[in-house]
């Protein structure tokens, strides 16, 4: 046990050590304007070499320390939270080969050495899906690998695409891409991954499910890494996106999928689950305004969200791991009562996530917004930004009003507190961070103060949007004012808006059921039936006939063997007599 903690801290000081040296090069290359191309010379044999190229940018040494401070605190909180297990030491060294790949993802200029990442986090999530080994784990984990395979594919298929140019630097064939018609398929491939990555319609419905997996590694992996992968990819692709199909397709798919997530939260009662929603929700976001052509928005975001949420997970974490591993909101309430640090953390997060003014969120969705105005937007997405903006507000004020109000809903011997000082510190640090994050960040990415003129309704209407979210977000919680007879008129709509659209389903039975019952009659039909009567089975029953046939003559019976004999005499006689 103590090995372990000493590994864990090791792990914890190395990797916030490496973060901050990151962090602070990052802003060195950020206001000099520095970009390093390295290219690492492997083998060198006769005329062949391999190389291995890495790209460092602001951008990649900037997500870096951000995807290594996290990591760094979700390994110290796991000190505490997977204490009790046996197999911590494995536990770690998973979460450390996903980081692993995440920094190759990150640094990597060629589409070779990003399918190494890209296979590395698709194969070690699946690990970490599947760690708590039961059945709901290995359905989810199964669930996950397959849909991000389809993305693997696509990349694969991408790599086969770009023989057509000199080599798998993509970073230099950009613009030639975008002007030839037959090259932007590795466009629309890139796209295909990413958005199997970031789980967008129709791959939406692993995201939700691999929340089977331990609570830290879903503060690490759905806050920071696995699913802003794709994000990053086509932040790196941004180019392909602008005023072309894909953006506008990527906008339609990303803006539907904003909303479902957000619908889907507001029917949702596991607590981990509503967190899994919020962020496909916020990745949609993403999405959106990147395929729009603000890619720096998207990158902002995409790092003030890694703080806040990750915080989220981490202040959920806590709370299931005192109620005894309840993750069902109804059985909570009042739980800032016996929580205070853990609760306030857990506030300071949501309101983030929400947009309050001044906190992580703010900065950049107010800035994501407002830009949707400026920009020429038909109305469908516009309803879609705004709409799914008050959701968020929604779903985050029904989670307070259902967890941290109200009466106590559990048994009344129970064991919270908020006493275990290891986790209260990583979700102190983050809330630090999700409290200065956005504001830090806005300073060193956009030295030049935006000034965004619009007209007074059109500057209030995010607020306004939010206000009324969170409104609704208390009446539809208090149920006093809606009796459960009334809410049983609007079963079939919150059916469909609490299963995500059905795509649970659609992506295992959807996919599985027909190609089986297909099989299922061809094995009927063929194995089973006539084929298999006048094939296999009529030429065996033949041969074993005959064979029966000639065992009774072989039979060593004497009357059968002095018949068979004086025939033979007769029949030689017979043809005696004929020759002559």
């Amino acid at each position: 046990m103590n090995y372990f903690v000493n590994y864990c801290k090791n792990s914890f000081y190395i990797l916030i050590s490496i973060s901050f040296i990151l962090f602070i090069l990052s802003l060195k290359f950020l206001l000099k304007d520095l970009i390093y191309f390295i290219e690492w010379e492997i083998v060198s044999m006769h005329s062949m070499s391999i190389v291995m190229t890495f790209l460092f940018d602001w951008m990649s040494l900037m997500f870096m320390s951000f995807v290594l401070l996290i990591s760094s605190l979700v390994i110290f909180y796991s000190n505490q939270y997977m204490g009790e297990d046996f197999n911590v030491n494995r536990f770690i060294l998973l979460v450390l080969m996903f980081v692993f790949s995440m920094m190759m993802l990150i640094i990597s200029p060629n589409l070779i050495s990003i399918l190494l990442g890209w296979d590395g986090l698709g194969l070690v999530s699946y690990c970490l899906v599947i760690y708590f080994q039961n059945v709901k784990s290995y359905n989810a984990g199964m669930l996950t690998a397959l849909s991000n395979r389809i993305g693997d594919v696509a990349l694969l298929l991408a790599i086969a695409w770009m023989l057509n140019y000199g080599s798998w630097n993509y970073i230099f064939y950009l613009e030639m891409m975008k002007m030839d018609d037959e090259m932007m398929i590795i466009g629309g491939l890139v796209m295909l991954a990413a958005m199997t990555k970031s789980a967008q319609i129709p791959f939406s419905s692993w995201l939700p499910a691999a929340m089977a997996a331990p609570t830290p590694v879903s503060a690490l992996v759905h806050s920071s890494t696995l699913v802003t992968a794709g994000v990053y990819l086509l932040i790196r692709f941004n180019i392909l996106l602008e005023n072309t199909f894909l953006g506008q397709f990527l906008l339609l798919v990303s803006g539907l999928t904003m909303f479902m997530a957000g619908l889907g939260a507001n029917f949702e009662f596991d607590l981990k689950k509503i967190i899994a929603l919020s962020t496909l929700s916020q990745l949609g976001l993403m999405m959106s305004i990147l395929s729009i052509g603000f890619y720096k928005l998207a990158f902002f975001h995409l790092l003030t969200h890694a703080l806040f949420k990750a915080l989220l997970f981490m202040c959920a974490g806590v709370i299931i791991h005192n109620t005894k591993n309840a993750q069902d909101i109804r059985f909570m309430g009042s739980l800032s009562m016996s929580m205070p640090l853990t609760c306030s953390c857990f506030n300071i997060a949501n309101l983030a996530l929400c947009g309050m003014p001044f906190l992580a969120g703010f900065y950049s969705k107010d800035l994501i917004l407002e830009m949707v105005m400026l920009s020429y937007m038909n109305f469908f997405s516009f309803f879609l930004f705004f709409f799914s903006t008050g959701l968020t507000v929604c779903y985050s004020f029904r989670l307070v009003y259902y967890s941290m109000t109200g009466d106590f809903n559990m048994t009344s011997l129970n064991m919270l507190n908020d006493k275990g000082w290891t986790m209260s510190f990583s979700i102190f640090f983050l809330m630090i961070m999700a409290i200065v994050g956005g504001s830090m960040l806005n300073w060193f990415m956009f030295f030049n103060p935006h000034m965004i003129c619009l007209p007074f309704f059109m500057k209030m209407l995010t607020l306004f949007v939010c206000i009324m979210g969170g409104l609704m977000g208390y009446l539809i919680s208090n149920v006093k004012l809606f009796f459960y007879n009334k809410s049983l008129v609007y079963y079939n709509v919150s059916f469909f808006s609490g299963s995500m659209w059905f795509m649970p389903v659609i992506s295992t039975m959807g996919v599985v059921k027909w190609p089986l019952i297909l099989g299922m009659y061809s094995y009927k039909i063929f194995d089973q039936g006539w084929s298999e009567y006048f094939g296999g089975q009529m030429l065996y029953n033949q041969l074993k006939n005959y064979s029966l046939y000639v065992q009774e003559f072989q039979n060593n019976n004497l009357k059968i063997y002095l018949l068979s004999y004086m025939l033979w005499v007769i029949i030689l006689v017979v043809m005696m007599m004929f020759l002559k």
